[in-house]
């Protein structure tokens, strides 16, 4: 069984301090694709973490994580981004909650890939348009600038995603399946 997204455990700590620290120190890693955005593998750890602690540990390992890497490569952070971040990972970590999804115990199936995908999409670009709103109300950007970063880095997200966030969260299950067909022989 599933524990809580509510219970909270020194195991929860760590995770969220491991996914923190994973996310922070390799979202630098990745391929520019336009003004300030970048196509970043770590968008998987997003996906990765959301879907097996659950939303709130994603959230929360996602904003930490990004505020992280904003200390090491500008010194500055953008809060927008870093909240959207977390967002993007809580709406991925919505999986979590549904029922018989338990990647730890094997359990998942096609409807559950199916949602994830839906979930992880709208996050990506829920969380992005709370990135430019909150970019041009309460950073002062101009807007045609920030609508070019949102829609290239939506979909640099999106094709991480669906590339390497998906298929880990699959194989991660897959391993951990205990229905094999091998038996003992005695």
């Amino acid at each position: 069984m599933k524990p809580s997204i509510w219970k909270w455990s020194t195991r929860t700590v760590v995770t969220i301090g491991i996914g923190a620290a994973l996310y922070g120190a390799t979202s630098w890693i990745g391929i520019s694709i336009g003004m300030n955005t970048q196509l970043r593998p770590s968008i998987a750890l997003l996906a990765i973490f959301g879907a097996l602690f659950g939303p709130v540990v994603g959230f929360i390992a996602g904003f930490i994580g990004h505020v992280i890497n904003d200390f090491i490569t500008n010194g500055t952070v953008w809060w927008g981004w870093a909240l959207g971040s977390g967002i993007t990972a809580a709406f991925m970590g919505l999986i979590y909650l549904a029922k018989g999804f338990n990647p730890q115990d094997g359990e998942i199936r096609k409807a559950h890939i199916l949602q994830f995908i839906v979930y992880g999409v709208i996050g990506i670009f829920a969380a992005l348009a709370f990135s430019y709103l909150f970019d041009i109300y309460v950073m002062g950007e101009p807007g045609d600038k920030v609508v070019v970063q949102a829609i290239t880095a939506g979909l640099a997200n999106t094709a991480v995603f669906f590339i390497l966030g998906i298929p880990a969260v699959w194989a991660y299950a897959k391993r951990n399946r205990n229905d094999t067909n091998l038996s003992v022989d005695s």
